[in-house]
């Protein structure tokens, strides 16, 4: 009889601990996917928040504000009005002239003024540029993100519009979510630009939660795992199955890859299955001391260069 009670109270205690787990993987995956309109302050990026501060971020989850574009191109614009399955804005800056056309797609959490930089070198080498706001994200609509999955659907109405300008000489560039974005969209869609440019592309959706909890110097297991499955869950598909490694395999246009080997969130060995895996010709290009930011910050002329080596003169 004591037996039967010990064990029931094991069984109700292990229940409890694993119902807790899922109700902190639920709140998680919810924030995570989630833009407020409240007024909060962005989580810091782990490797700069007190004990205190990630104790309540592994508990609570983080604070995510709706991105917005805080400024806008200095140059004569167009604000493109898109319909994918929600309404979506982007930038259009046609150049006289122009070589073609590189469309642009921001990283997660982020908005198209944050690609202005980016959009003012390419330029200057000659093409005109299309920068889109993601579901959720500045102009457009929503205040959801599935980190590249639906979003790869944004990117073929982009490019679908660029097409329709009678644009021929099309390229796709994408920084992180971005870049992940524009491989799903290979694989969903029949796309054919001339060539793409990928920054720093998460090799699937399970190893990129399994890295922020690395960067917070937790294990990843099995956390990471229920935060894939209830983000996945809450934003409709199977997010173990979200895999820009297997995307890859789609992409057959000549691939620019690049990436900082000082990245936290993205692993060099992601990077090499990727590019083992792109079916057309490949470059990869890497920078010593970049983290997972804008490799322009550091590495300016060299980013310059390799964007110029890649696309035709």
């Amino acid at each position: 009889m004591i037996r039967r009670k010990t064990t029931k109270k094991y069984f109700w205690a292990i229940l409890f601990v694993f119902a807790g787990m899922n109700l902190v993987a639920f709140i998680h995956a919810y924030k995570f996917t989630h833009f407020t309109d409240r007024a909060v302050v962005k989580t810091k990026d782990p490797s700069k928040l007190s004990v205190t501060e990630k104790l309540n971020a592994l508990a609570f989850g983080v604070d995510n504000p709706r991105p917005q574009n805080q400024v806008h191109p200095p140059l004569h614009y167009q604000t493109v009005q898109l319909k994918s399955t929600v309404p979506l804005e982007g930038w259009y800056i046609p150049i006289t002239k122009s070589k073609g056309t590189v469309l642009l797609f921001h990283g997660y959490s982020g908005a198209k003024s944050l690609l202005l930089d980016k959009a003012s070198e390419f330029m200057r080498l000659g093409y005109s540029v299309f920068l889109l706001d993601f579901r959720g994200s500045g102009g457009s609509a929503g205040s959801q993100t599935t980190i590249g999955f639906d979003e790869a659907a944004d990117v073929y109405e982009s490019v679908k519009y660029i097409q329709n300008q009678g644009e021929k000489n099309i390229y796709l560039f994408g920084t992180s979510m971005g870049a992940v974005a524009i491989m799903k969209a290979f694989y969903d869609f029949s796309l054919q630009p001339k060539g793409i440019i990928l920054e720093c592309p998460f090799g699937s959706m399970y190893q990129t939660t399994a890295a922020r909890f690395d960067n917070m110097h937790v294990p990843p297991f099995p956390m990471a795992s229920l935060l894939v499955f209830w983000g996945g869950i809450q934003n409709g598909f199977w997010a173990f199955g979200h895999n820009p490694t297997k995307y890859a395999k789609n992409i057959h246009c000549p691939t620019l890859l690049m990436y900082g080997e000082k990245d936290a969130n993205v692993s060099r060995q992601e990077i090499n299955d990727i590019y083992a895996n792109l079916q057309g010709q490949k470059i990869l290009r890497t920078y010593p001391l970049a983290g997972h930011d804008n490799y322009l910050k550091k590495y300016k002329e060299e980013w310059i260069q390799d964007i110029k080596a890649f696309l035709p003169s």
